[in-house]
């Protein structure tokens, strides 16, 4: 069987390319920058007063010594005129500052009676002004690929651009499938249950930047399923869950051949997962690429978490890497580990990690799912109290 760190690279091998968009600033919160975005003016623009105060030259800023005042610079509203010798500007933060003028003394350290001023006996030694282009200057970048966060749409807007190259999100449809699976909110026959996988699904898609389509339940058999891989036709990528196994009713890899589907792996060495597989449509389906997953929830939001969500990144253009693992100390000791790689349900807490007990079931119940997922290695030792091992946060 093919390991997960395999599943994984086989999988990004068959990911189409990520494919950009223009779109305006105002919209691109959380979207992936795919190209720098190059600065159009500096910021500030011009020097500019980094204090309320007076603007005078500050070969002249002596304790004590008298400066008339012959004007006002405001935000918005400069002085046009030059500050010349004695003389000196009432200014405000973020004002530019006037010609002949290179520090600003706090109004703190200033006493204006009329049109005069008197310096301080103690002035502060900063000048209190910001250079021009001190923050970014013209040609600077704000590089890529990156997610935009609400300071980079803020330093963007600063930078005088209104619009942004973006990935695409890609489109990934979800497909259940299964006689035993009904609607939320629908009345299920007594051997019936409520389909669960593609809502979870849907929000791990779409917490990683990607747009879920969720297709109808397509039944165990080839027509329905026939139908609903017609429906995925244009997607990116496209997910099943349910009817990756080996048994009669697991048709999903038979249907999927006869829409030309080339499986690059059937079947993981990773608990759980195992009944996972993966591949490309045929020209018929445009070569989208299919991960069919198991039909147990607790295994499809482990393998989704796992498979799914860095494959939805790469396509953003975030880069082929594996879902990053966190690292915490054992509150309690493990046994040796099986022979496949595991993800176990954990709880991590301030004072480290513990593995759930394991109740019968899909794992899916609140006081069952913990908060991380505990990664063991094939094969791996007893671990004792207090050592390091690694966890991916869910």
């Amino acid at each position: 069987m093919t390991t997960p760190t395999q599943a994984l690279a086989h999988i990004f091998a068959l990911l189409p390319a990520p494919k950009n968009e223009i779109i305006p600033l105002r919209k691109a919160a959380g979207r992936v920058l795919a190209a720098p975005a190059i600065a159009t003016r500096d910021l500030p623009p011009f020097p500019a007063a980094a204090m309320d105060g007076y603007a005078l030259n500050g070969i002249e800023a002596d304790p004590e010594a008298m400066f008339r005042v012959i004007g006002e610079a405001a935000a918005g509203h400069g002085f046009s005129g030059h500050v010349g010798a004695g003389e000196c500007v009432r200014i405000f933060t973020g004002a530019p500052m006037p010609e002949g003028a290179n520090r600003v003394i706090m109004q703190e350290q200033a006493t204006r009676r009329d049109d005069l001023v008197t310096l301080a006996c103690d002035l502060d030694a900063r000048a209190f002004t910001r250079a021009q282009g001190s923050d970014f200057a013209i040609g600077d970048k704000l590089e890529a690929p990156r997610v935009l966060s609400p300071d980079d749409l803020a330093l963007l807007a600063s930078m005088n651009i209104n619009e942004v190259t973006v990935s695409r999100r890609p489109i990934v449809a979800i497909l259940p499938t299964g006689d035993e699976l009904v609607m939320p909110g629908e009345d299920p026959r007594p051997d019936q249950i409520i389909a669960s996988n593609a809502f979870g699904l849907k929000a791990l898609v779409e917490g990683a930047g990607g747009k879920a389509r969720m297709l109808p339940i397509a039944r165990d058999n080839k027509a329905s399923l026939g139908q609903a891989f017609a429906l995925a036709k244009g997607v990116d990528l496209i997910v099943t869950t349910g009817g990756a196994s080996v048994g009669d009713h697991d048709i999903v890899a038979d249907v999927g051949k006869e829409f030309g589907l080339k499986l690059s792996f059937s079947g993981l060495d990773m608990r759980p997962g195992k009944p996972m597989m993966a591949g490309g449509m045929g020209a018929r389906m445009g070569n989208t690429p299919l991960i069919g997953l198991p039909g147990s929830p607790y295994a499809v939001m482990v393998l989704g978490r796992v498979f799914l969500v860095p494959a939805v990144q790469a396509m953003l253009g975030l880069g082929e890497k594996p879902a990053p693992l966190s690292r915490a100390r054992l509150t309690e000791p493990l046994r040796r580990g099986g022979r496949f790689e595991q993800f176990l349900t954990a709880q991590v807490s301030p004072q480290g990690i513990a593995p759930l007990p394991k109740p019968p079931g899909s794992l899916m119940s609140p006081d069952a799912r913990g908060n991380a997922l505990l990664h063991r290695a094939a094969d791996d030792i007893a671990r004792e109290t207090g050592e390091i091992v690694e966890y991916l946060p869910v």
